[in-house]
């Protein structure tokens, strides 16, 4: 199945021209859970053949599961987008749909290496000490889930104590099960913490502030 033709590709074409730097796409399969690992495998080779600046590797979760491990990837399909600030931005799940905008813009973040975030975020999150791990549960017809990924990502690819997840809820539905999803765009923070719905980057902030004093 092609993901990207047409008009489409014409429009991915101009937006990965000008990537600042090298992404690494690393892509954890698995031939005996995932069902969506194929469609995932097709979508990645096809903007890694877009941009020189992408380069996409594949392992099996189940075979190297140290090495998934080290990327925080217990669950498959998962993307990690590697670059010059580290690999703290992931995708568990077909990023497509609305989401797929919100891989575009990550892949520009984690290729510059830095993202825009309010004066007043890198004020309150600068003395960040304890790491924050947050999931923004989504679906790919979710229209306000993208800008909470964003959002997310923004602050893993400023903060280096933040890794940012986008999780498609169906996909992972016992987990969605277990954090109680009855809506998207949901935001765990370490499991502790939850927000429902559009939220602004100040509660984001809010959120991760009230986690990380909880896990003292």
């Amino acid at each position: 199945m092609a993901w990207i033709e047409g008009d489409v590709r014409t429009k991915v074409e101009a937006q990965l021209k000008d990537l600042a730097g090298p992404v690494k796409m690393v892509l954890f399969a698995d031939a005996l859970t995932c069902e969506a690992c194929p469609e995932m495998k097709d979508l990645l080779g096809e903007l890694a053949g877009i941009s020189d600046k992408l380069k996409y590797e594949e392992h099996n979760r189940l075979t190297e599961p140290d090495f998934a491990l080290s990327y925080g990837v217990t669950k498959s399909p998962a993307l990690v987008l590697e670059g010059p600030a580290g690999a703290r931005v992931r995708f568990f799940g077909l990023p497509v749909g609305y989401e797929f905008v919100s891989l575009l813009e990550a892949l520009h973040e984690v290729a510059a290496g830095k993202a825009e975030v309010a004066a007043d975020t890198r004020e309150r999150l600068g003395n960040l000490t304890r790491s924050a791990h947050i999931q923004v549960f989504v679906t790919p017809t979710c229209p306000y889930c993208p800008a909470a990924v964003r959002t997310a990502h923004r602050l893993a690819t400023v903060f280096p104590q933040i890794t940012a997840d986008m999780v498609e809820a169906s996909e992972f539905p016992e987990l969605a099960e277990k954090y109680g999803v009855r809506g998207v765009p949901q935001i765990v923070v370490n499991d502790t913490v939850s927000l429902v719905g559009a939220q602004r980057e100040g509660a984001f902030v809010d959120a991760i502030l009230r986690a990380t004093a909880a896990s003292v």
